[in-house]
């Protein structure tokens, strides 16, 4: 498919590593230089998984670009699931693994990146085989978890592990699996799983989903998986999601069972364009936009969305608008993250032993 030029000089550093990389976050930095990054690895050799906090040199005109490790945490199995909530100096980690445990874990950026385990959760029970996916709410001490076994828990925590607890929230006992995770608001997240479904909650009303976005509108591709969920602060109303066969789409609870298709799958009223044709790992709204204002974007109108993708494609989608290219790798690129204190970096794992940097200016 036809890709749009970009209008603005990217720079894209890559520095090789001698690990594959799981995931890969950004964490707010403690001054405008200071640039860290919390990255899961996994030693194939040695079967060893671990976290580290590296500091990232910031200069984007740099030509050989260096990670100067901070820190590390050995994790006791390898990492499933990676997400952070800004809250410098000390952001927190939610770490999960392949064999059910879920990790918090606190980085002091100030202190040399110094990191500690705030809390786990590895207890039988608490998800029975690898943790799918887990978010932490913003700025709270929650974390909730989901997996393919159908269970949703809602992990709580202050302090040490001697303040933490957590509440099985709903248990579909294996008939219904769970894949992506995503915060909408302190009480509210979205969840996705199988057949391109979405599920919304509201812990204020248990025993369930509170509203569900079937998968039947997508014809041919029921079996297709959500990967990632994204939620806009300023539109909870729209859940972003991205998964099998290049499939990227929204779902506007205003808009009950009809999604807003960006890239891949055909809803059978027209044809869609195919970013890409294989998994869509991870998506994400992209804060660096041309427009001054996102106020002026209606409310019906999808913001742009990065996306990354096991084919090797990492691009921004811009509804109406032809994708915007970024990167093009021989192999996959596996998670990516952007700046939220400065929307012109990311940064990107690759399956072949490598993190790519972006500058857009």
């Amino acid at each position: 498919m036809a890709f749009a030029e970009s209008q603005n000089p990217l720079r894209v550093r890559r520095i090789p590593q001698s690990r594959y990389i799981d995931a890969v976050r950004w964490l707010s930095p403690v001054s405008p230089s200071d640039r860290f990054a919390a990255i899961a690895y996994f030693d194939a050799e040695t079967n060893s998984p671990s976290i580290e906090i590296a500091y990232v040199d910031p200069n984007p005109q740099s030509s050989s670009p260096t990670l100067t490790l901070q820190s590390s945490w050995t994790s006791p199995s390898r990492i499933s699931s990676l997400k952070t909530a800004h809250s410098t100096p000390q952001p927190l980690l939610a770490a999960a693994t392949f064999s059910g445990s879920l990790h918090i874990l606190a980085s002091d950026l100030i202190n040399g990146g110094v990191m500690e385990s705030e809390a786990t959760v590895s207890e039988l029970g608490f998800h029975s085989g690898p943790v799918s996916a887990v978010d932490l709410r913003e700025g709270g001490t929650e974390c909730v978890s989901v997996g393919e076994d159908g269970r949703v828990n809602l992990v709580s925590f202050v302090g040490d592990s001697s303040n933490l607890s957590y509440r099985r929230i709903f248990d579909a006992k294996g008939l219904v699996g769970y894949t992506a995770v995503k915060w909408a608001s302190p009480s509210e997240f979205a969840t996705g799983g199988y057949g391109f479904g979405i599920q919304w909650w509201d812990q204020r009303t248990p025993g369930g989903p509170v509203l569900q976005f079937k998968g039947n509108w997508c014809q041919g591709k029921t079996s297709g998986i959500v990967h990632s969920i994204d939620i806009h602060p300023s539109r909870k109303h729209t859940c972003l999601a991205g998964g099998s066969s290049g499939t990227v789409f929204a779902w506007d609870r205003r808009a009950a069972q009809q999604p807003i298709v960006l890239s891949g799958a055909e809803t059978g009223e027209a044809p869609n364009s195919l970013l890409s044709e294989s998994e869509v790992w991870e998506v994400q709204y992209d804060r660096y936009t041309r427009r001054s204002n996102i106020s002026n974007i209606s409310s019906t109108r999808i913001l742009p969305v990065m996306i990354c993708s096991e084919d090797g494609i990492l691009a921004v989608i811009e509804q109406g608008e032809e994708p915007l290219e970024l990167l093009a790798e021989p192999c996959a690129i596996n998670s990516f993250d952007i700046d939220q204190q400065n929307p012109s970096n990311v940064i990107c794992s690759l399956e072949w032993e490598s993190l790519a940097i972006l500058t857009r200016s």
